[in-house]
């Protein structure tokens, strides 16, 4: 009986022991995502990312506190139907501003590394802001600088829309029509001259390129012409899940001779290649239902929540595995080596997200299976936003 309990009581001990360490390791990471929806969803829905919100969406500000986020870019989205996309791009980023003014003991903008040491060392959440969509400055570069001067730090070339100058990894993979309607903005794939002028100009203005969303003669365009290093704000591995949105081999090694940094995406259809099948089966049954909520002008990201709120079991079945998330990262840092992988969660512009992850609290468990596959402690680090805390670094003007 004795030897029972020493048993039960050392696998107590070794258990409580392996807690304590990915917690602790967790809460001394800088733990940064590089891509979040929820100002896009809250305008939407009429929400308050200071609110409770759990059940409603993936993140709030309480639960980024429980899952240890230091510091979280908010995506400035909008899609390539909305009229005056600049003057939206300005209200989405006058709600951050709202939330921040109303938490300044527990939210801070950050624009620069001081002001992010300044958020970690005080506990506060740092939030950064990266534009999902060039157009959005309307071809006009002396509203990327507005958005610059307004505290924006990367901005996506492209969203699934072409732009006038920059052709989106949609458009490039054959697709003619984004959300139903004939894309014809572009005709030449990759950047235009003016698109060579939009990089060179965030190159010196300290603006990160971001070139998910891109397409791969948009891609090579950049990689050619930018000065520094590039972001990818959350996408996967083609090789694992091919998908257009996901980067191929060749591009994962260019990122990593580049010096960037590729953070994951959560989204199911990203990381499984088994989930897409299942998902246009699901589309195809409620089609009827879709096109009524389509025809009364309601935007994908509208859709997508319509979605989960109504049909959230069969959304959930949809879930990809865990592992996942780790095969994507493994593939990508066999390629292109532990310094250029990271997080982009793409939480609250995802219908399904992989199992365990549902929310901004389950980050602590991307810690927990890093220590398990044998990482150590300082390349946790850089996984966890260390990586893109270094290419944020690299594109600061002195």
């Amino acid at each position: 009986m004795l030897r029972y309990f020493l048993v039960v009581n050392l696998i107590f001990m070794v258990m409580s022991t392996d807690a304590q360490s990915y917690k602790k390791i967790h809460k001394e990471a800088i733990v940064t995502d590089s891509h979040n929806d929820i100002i896009s969803t809250c305008i939407e829905k009429g929400y308050s990312f200071d609110a409770d919100l759990k059940g409603k969406t993936h993140s709030d500000l309480k639960r980024m506190k429980k899952g240890g986020v230091d510091v979280q870019v908010f995506s400035v989205w909008c899609d390539g139907n909305q009229k005056n996309p600049y003057s939206f791009a300005n209200r989405e980023i006058d709600t951050l501003d709202a939330w921040i003014q109303r938490n300044p003991k527990k939210m801070m903008l950050v624009t620069n590394p001081a002001q992010l040491e300044q958020a970690v060392k005080e506990k506060k959440l740092g939030c950064m802001i990266g534009v999902e969509g060039g157009h959005m400055i309307e071809n006009d570069l002396s509203k990327l600088d507005s958005l610059y001067a307004r505290g924006v730090r990367y901005m996506t070339l492209t969203w699934n829309n072409n732009n006038k100058w920059a052709t989106s990894a949609e458009y490039e993979s054959g697709s003619q029509k984004v959300n139903g309607v004939v894309d014809t903005t572009s005709h030449k794939k990759g950047l235009s001259d003016f698109g060579i002028q939009v990089v060179r100009r965030m190159n010196k203005l300290g603006m990160m390129v971001d070139l998910s969303h891109v397409g791969e003669q948009t891609f090579w365009d950049v990689i050619r012409v930018t000065t520094k290093p590039v972001l990818v704000s959350h996408s996967d591995a083609y090789a694992i899940c091919p998908v257009f949105r996901n980067l191929k081999d060749d591009q994962i090694v260019a990122v990593g001779k580049n010096g960037g940094v590729i953070d994951l995406n959560f989204f199911a259809l990203f990381l499984d290649s088994t989930a897409g099948p299942k998902y246009f089966d699901f589309m195809k049954e409620h089609k009827a239902e879709l096109d009524s909520l389509k025809k009364t002008g309601k935007g994908v990201d509208v859709i997508d929540n319509y979605l989960e709120e109504n049909y959230k079991s069969e959304m959930d079945a949809m879930e990809a595995p865990f592992h996942l998330v780790f095969d994507h990262m493994e593939h990508i840092i066999k390629l292109a080596g532990i310094d250029h992988v990271g997080l982009g969660s793409d939480f609250d512009g995802i219908s399904v997200t992989p199992q365990k992850l549902t929310d901004v609290t389950k980050y602590p468990l991307i810690t927990k299976e890093l220590l398990k596959r044998g990482y150590s402690k300082e390349d946790i680090f850089k996984i966890m936003g260390g990586n893109f805390i270094r290419v944020f670094k690299a594109n600061q003007v002195n």
